[in-house]
Protein backbone atom coordinates (compact mmCIF):
# COMPACT_ATOMS: atom_id res chain seq x y z
CA UNK A 1 0.00 0.00 0.00
CA UNK A 2 1.14 3.47 -0.75
CA UNK A 3 0.16 6.59 0.68
CA UNK A 4 -1.65 9.13 -2.09
CA UNK A 5 0.55 11.47 -1.40
CA UNK A 6 3.27 9.44 -3.19
CA UNK A 7 1.47 9.33 -6.63
CA UNK A 8 2.78 10.75 -9.47
CA UNK A 9 2.39 10.85 -13.00
CA UNK A 10 2.64 7.29 -14.59
CA UNK A 11 2.47 5.43 -11.34
CA UNK A 12 0.31 2.38 -11.45
CA UNK A 13 -2.32 1.52 -8.59
CA UNK A 14 -5.40 -0.65 -8.32
CA UNK A 15 -8.43 0.89 -6.52
CA UNK A 16 -11.78 -1.33 -6.36
CA UNK A 17 -10.15 -3.94 -8.21
CA UNK A 18 -9.34 -1.65 -11.27
CA UNK A 19 -6.09 -1.01 -12.44
CA UNK A 20 -5.30 2.63 -13.16
CA UNK A 21 -2.63 4.95 -14.14
CA UNK A 22 -1.67 8.40 -13.18
CA UNK A 23 -2.26 10.81 -16.08
CA UNK A 24 -2.47 14.27 -13.79
CA UNK A 25 -1.67 14.89 -10.42
CA UNK A 26 -2.58 18.09 -8.51
CA UNK A 27 -1.80 19.01 -4.86
CA UNK A 28 -4.18 21.02 -3.29
CA UNK A 29 -4.08 22.30 0.28
CA UNK A 30 -6.92 24.42 1.14
CA UNK A 31 -6.53 26.77 4.21
CA UNK A 32 -8.39 24.10 6.99
CA UNK A 33 -8.80 20.63 6.81
CA UNK A 34 -7.16 18.34 4.59
CA UNK A 35 -4.81 18.39 1.37
CA UNK A 36 -6.78 16.85 -1.29
CA UNK A 37 -4.92 15.38 -4.53
CA UNK A 38 -6.81 15.51 -7.91
CA UNK A 39 -5.72 13.36 -10.52
CA UNK A 40 -6.38 12.40 -13.74
CA UNK A 41 -6.85 8.40 -14.17
CA UNK A 42 -6.84 5.66 -17.31
CA UNK A 43 -8.37 2.55 -15.96
CA UNK A 44 -5.46 -0.08 -17.63
CA UNK A 45 -7.83 -2.58 -18.96
CA UNK A 46 -11.31 -0.65 -20.57
CA UNK A 47 -9.34 2.40 -21.40
CA UNK A 48 -12.21 4.70 -19.70
CA UNK A 49 -10.09 8.23 -18.62
CA UNK A 50 -11.85 9.59 -15.24
CA UNK A 51 -11.20 12.05 -12.69
CA UNK A 52 -10.59 11.33 -8.91
CA UNK A 53 -10.03 13.40 -5.77
CA UNK A 54 -8.09 11.70 -2.73
CA UNK A 55 -8.01 12.93 0.75
CA UNK A 56 -4.38 13.12 2.33
CA UNK A 57 -3.78 10.02 4.07
CA UNK A 58 -5.71 7.83 1.70
CA UNK A 59 -3.82 4.89 0.72
CA UNK A 60 -3.47 2.80 -2.49
CA UNK A 61 -1.95 -0.54 -4.00
CA UNK A 62 0.48 -0.29 -5.87
CA UNK A 63 1.85 -2.99 -8.40
CA UNK A 64 4.35 -3.72 -9.98
CA UNK A 65 4.63 -4.03 -14.03
CA UNK A 66 6.72 -5.85 -15.82
CA UNK A 67 8.03 -4.47 -19.16
CA UNK A 68 9.00 -6.51 -22.18
CA UNK A 69 10.29 -5.68 -26.01
CA UNK A 70 7.92 -6.29 -28.29
CA UNK A 71 7.29 -6.43 -31.89
CA UNK A 72 4.27 -5.07 -33.30
CA UNK A 73 2.75 -7.89 -35.95
CA UNK A 74 -0.62 -6.54 -37.53
CA UNK A 75 -4.18 -5.70 -36.57
CA UNK A 76 -7.15 -7.26 -37.03
CA UNK A 77 -10.70 -5.10 -36.49
CA UNK A 78 -10.00 -4.40 -33.14
CA UNK A 79 -7.23 -6.21 -31.64
CA UNK A 80 -3.83 -5.38 -32.37
CA UNK A 81 -0.85 -8.77 -32.13
CA UNK A 82 2.52 -7.96 -30.53
CA UNK A 83 5.37 -10.97 -30.35
CA UNK A 84 7.66 -10.89 -27.51
CA UNK A 85 11.01 -10.59 -28.87
CA UNK A 86 12.70 -13.38 -26.32
CA UNK A 87 10.01 -15.65 -26.10
CA UNK A 88 8.35 -15.23 -29.25
CA UNK A 89 4.60 -15.68 -27.57
CA UNK A 90 1.95 -13.70 -29.39
CA UNK A 91 0.02 -11.34 -27.01
CA UNK A 92 -2.84 -8.81 -28.13
CA UNK A 93 -4.17 -5.59 -27.15
CA UNK A 94 -7.61 -3.83 -27.89
CA UNK A 95 -7.66 -0.65 -29.85
CA UNK A 96 -9.61 0.95 -26.67
CA UNK A 97 -6.78 0.37 -24.89
CA UNK A 98 -4.04 1.58 -27.13
CA UNK A 99 -6.73 4.45 -27.84
CA UNK A 100 -4.29 7.46 -29.37
CA UNK A 101 -1.10 5.44 -29.68
CA UNK A 102 -2.21 2.99 -32.36
CA UNK A 103 -1.87 6.41 -34.93
CA UNK A 104 1.88 5.63 -34.41
CA UNK A 105 1.76 1.86 -34.82
CA UNK A 106 3.61 0.53 -38.25
CA UNK A 107 4.59 -3.03 -38.57
CA UNK A 108 7.56 -4.47 -37.72
CA UNK A 109 7.84 -1.66 -35.21
CA UNK A 110 10.24 -2.69 -32.03
CA UNK A 111 7.83 -1.33 -28.68
CA UNK A 112 7.74 -1.99 -25.37
CA UNK A 113 4.76 -3.35 -23.55
CA UNK A 114 3.46 -3.35 -19.86
CA UNK A 115 2.53 -6.45 -18.46
CA UNK A 116 0.56 -7.08 -15.15
CA UNK A 117 -0.43 -10.91 -14.25
CA UNK A 118 0.26 -12.09 -17.51
CA UNK A 119 -1.97 -9.55 -19.52
CA UNK A 120 -0.64 -6.66 -21.79
CA UNK A 121 -2.00 -3.33 -20.89
CA UNK A 122 -0.34 -0.69 -22.60
CA UNK A 123 2.25 -0.09 -24.97
CA UNK A 124 5.19 2.71 -24.08
CA UNK A 125 5.90 4.45 -28.04
CA UNK A 126 9.47 5.47 -28.41
CA UNK A 127 9.32 9.48 -28.65
CA UNK A 128 9.56 10.02 -32.19
CA UNK A 129 8.44 7.85 -34.74
CA UNK A 130 9.45 7.80 -38.61
CA UNK A 131 6.37 7.75 -41.13
CA UNK A 132 5.94 7.67 -44.73
CA UNK A 133 3.48 10.91 -46.19
CA UNK A 134 0.64 9.18 -48.42
CA UNK A 135 -1.20 12.31 -49.36
CA UNK A 136 0.34 15.91 -49.22
CA UNK A 137 -1.90 18.59 -50.18
CA UNK A 138 -0.62 20.74 -52.93
CA UNK A 139 1.28 24.00 -51.97
CA UNK A 140 2.70 26.83 -53.31
CA UNK A 141 5.57 28.82 -51.18
CA UNK A 142 4.66 32.49 -51.76
CA UNK A 143 4.77 35.68 -50.08
CA UNK A 144 4.73 34.38 -46.37
CA UNK A 145 6.68 36.14 -43.42
CA UNK A 146 6.67 32.77 -41.30
CA UNK A 147 6.94 29.28 -41.86
CA UNK A 148 3.64 28.06 -43.37
CA UNK A 149 2.56 24.51 -43.24
CA UNK A 150 -0.08 22.35 -44.76
CA UNK A 151 -1.88 18.89 -43.67
CA UNK A 152 -0.31 15.83 -44.55
CA UNK A 153 -1.64 12.05 -43.98
CA UNK A 154 0.89 9.53 -42.52
CA UNK A 155 1.04 5.86 -44.17
CA UNK A 156 -0.90 4.81 -40.51
CA UNK A 157 -4.19 7.22 -40.86
CA UNK A 158 -2.42 9.78 -38.72
CA UNK A 159 -2.27 13.84 -39.82
CA UNK A 160 0.02 15.93 -39.10
CA UNK A 161 0.89 19.84 -40.29
CA UNK A 162 4.16 19.64 -42.26
CA UNK A 163 6.20 22.73 -43.95
CA UNK A 164 5.16 23.69 -47.23
CA UNK A 165 8.16 21.55 -48.88
CA UNK A 166 7.02 17.88 -47.82
CA UNK A 167 5.88 16.14 -50.85
CA UNK A 168 3.74 13.09 -50.97
CA UNK A 169 6.77 9.84 -50.74
CA UNK A 170 8.88 11.79 -48.23
CA UNK A 171 9.24 9.99 -44.65
CA UNK A 172 8.76 11.86 -41.71
CA UNK A 173 9.75 12.05 -37.77
CA UNK A 174 6.38 12.66 -35.63
CA UNK A 175 6.92 13.15 -32.25
CA UNK A 176 4.27 10.77 -30.23
CA UNK A 177 4.00 12.86 -27.47
CA UNK A 178 2.55 16.00 -29.10
CA UNK A 179 1.88 14.54 -32.28
CA UNK A 180 3.56 16.90 -34.55
CA UNK A 181 5.92 16.89 -37.28
CA UNK A 182 9.38 17.31 -36.03
CA UNK A 183 11.30 17.07 -39.64
CA UNK A 184 12.25 15.39 -42.56
CA UNK A 185 14.46 12.17 -42.63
Amino acid sequence: MIDVNELRVGVTFTMDGQLYKVLEYQHYKPGRGKAIIRTKLRNLRTGATIQHNFLSGDRVEDIRIERRGVQYLYNDEDLYHFMDTETFDQMALSAAALAEQARYLKEGMELVIAVYEGQPLEVELPTAVDLEVVDAEMAVAGDTATGATKKATLETGLEVQVPLFVQTGDVVRVDTRTGQYVTRV
